[in-house]
């Protein structure tokens, strides 16, 4: 039998009988939004996790915790973010009223600060997934931290020199042990997944939908892996989350208990390699403003 979570759950308040861990420690509930749909998908309850000493989730890679009830789902986004795509996601998710988990890379958040910014503002939570999504396994040892490093400290800037959530995900879900042992002695969990969409091979949305659908009547539930860098996705998530709502699956909110700084020296590094574009990435009219003249 699955061993069961031994780290700090807190469960939102619309969740009975909820327990929380040794500790008694209670997840502080995410902001408000107002809902406007009243058959939305919604979230179910919301998870705390104590990300110390770097837990790992997903049975594809990771045995220890299972923490997911029957037909509950935990929705997470990989690549991103990206024009078009990342926007038609957040509001998929926001017309259904729910959460997601987003993974993105450290040069894509430096590329569109604007749309990281939309993402936590919606209220979701935001890990990360390396500088450049270069496949760690194939690199040295230091050059693997550089990348995780440089990640953090991207979606960090990206984000207004705010702390990010303390979750990560490993490119190609490929975990070399001594990378493995950093996010230990970093406090980041990583998460693998339960059921891979293999979105990245799909065109249509039908398929991407199909994929997730049959894995779930497969499963029961789990961690779904998708990419809101994905054309196919991003058209397939209104349809995705209905077909989630009718099949009865409730969605799980995760949350950090403790966020994970980046540090200084790679905040240095990102601003140097990018000539500080990210800091100064912000709207033209905040940065730009005619005052005489027309």
């Amino acid at each position: 039998m699955r061993t069961a979570l031994a780290l700090a759950l807190a469960i939102s308040v619309s969740a009975a009988g909820a327990t929380a861990w040794a500790q008694n420690a209670q997840a502080p509930a995410p902001a408000a939004t107002k809902c406007d749909n009243p058959n939305a998908l919604g979230v179910a309850r919301v998870v705390q996790i104590d990300t110390t000493g770097g837990p790992g989730f997903g049975f594809e890679h990771f045995k220890a915790y299972d923490f997911l009830r029957d037909h509950e789902v935990v929705l997470t986004f990989d690549d991103g973010p990206w024009p078009g795509h990342t926007p038609a996601v957040l509001k998929a998710l926001a017309d259904q009223c729910t959460k997601a988990l987003f993974f993105p890379i450290g040069k894509h958040a430096g590329y569109r600060p604007d749309i990281m910014k939309q993402v936590a503002a919606a209220g979701h939570t935001v890990g990360s997934h390396t500088w450049s999504h270069k496949d760690l396994s194939k690199l040295t040892e230091q050059e693997g931290k550089d990348e995780i490093e440089k990640g953090i400290a991207a979606v960090s800037i990206a984000l207004g020199n705010q702390p990010i959530g303390p979750f990560f995900r490993f490119p190609a879900l490929r975990h070399p042990p001594e990378l493995v042992k950093y996010m230990a002695e970093r406090n980041v969990a990583m998460f693998s997944t339960d059921l891979d969409s293999f979105d990245f091979k799909m065109r249509k949305p039908e398929q991407v939908i199909a994929s997730v659908m049959k894995k779930l009547e497969q499963k029961g539930k789990g961690i779904v892996l998708m990419h809101d860098f994905q054309q196919a996705t991003a058209h397939a998530a209104p349809d995705l989350l209905k077909k989630l709502k009718d099949g009865g699956y409730k969605v799980v909110q995760i949350v950090g208990k403790t966020p994970v700084e980046p540090q200084k020296e790679y905040v240095d590094l990102v601003l140097k390699e990018t000539g500080g574009g990210i800091e100064v990435a912000r709207p033209m009219s905040s940065v730009i403003e005619t005052i005489s003249g027309n």
